[in-house]
């Protein structure tokens, strides 16, 4: 079973950048499909971006695209989010999921990940 830790989570100022990594455990990361979603105070979560397990390729939410990077590195086990000209709307608790499906596509429902991180803060100031 596939074990998620997120970190790099803090406070940075608007037009600021911050990244975000998600460090997996076990030994079937590399056929995993892995997001991030994000949950601001009283709203519901969100999909931000996600990459999947073949090729790959990264897919985002049209509220970050042009400003977030998804990467993934199979030898570090790890997913990283880099986060540029951040905005106050960002403000969010982002949680790294992971789709042990095996299906190589990235979903945009938080239904279809079945791995959860526990999430870290992020903070824009304005």
């Amino acid at each position: 079973q596939v074990q998620l830790v997120e970190s790099g989570g803090g406070l940075v100022q608007a037009g600021g950048s911050l990244r975000i990594s998600c460090a997996a455990s076990g030994r079937t990361f590399t056929r995993h499909t892995m997001a991030w979603f994000r949950q601001a105070p009283g709203k519901e979560r969100e999909f931000v971006a996600g990459i999947n397990w073949g090729t790959s390729n990264p897919y985002y939410a049209d509220s970050v695209k042009g400003r977030f990077t998804c990467s993934r590195d199979n030898a570090k086990v790890t997913v990283y989010l880099q986060m540029n000209s951040l905005k106050s709307e960002d403000t969010a608790v982002y949680y790294c999921a992971a789709d042990s499906s095996r299906i190589n596509v990235v979903r945009i429902t938080s239904s279809a990940y079945d791995i959860w991180g526990q999430g870290t803060q992020v903070t824009v100031s304005s």
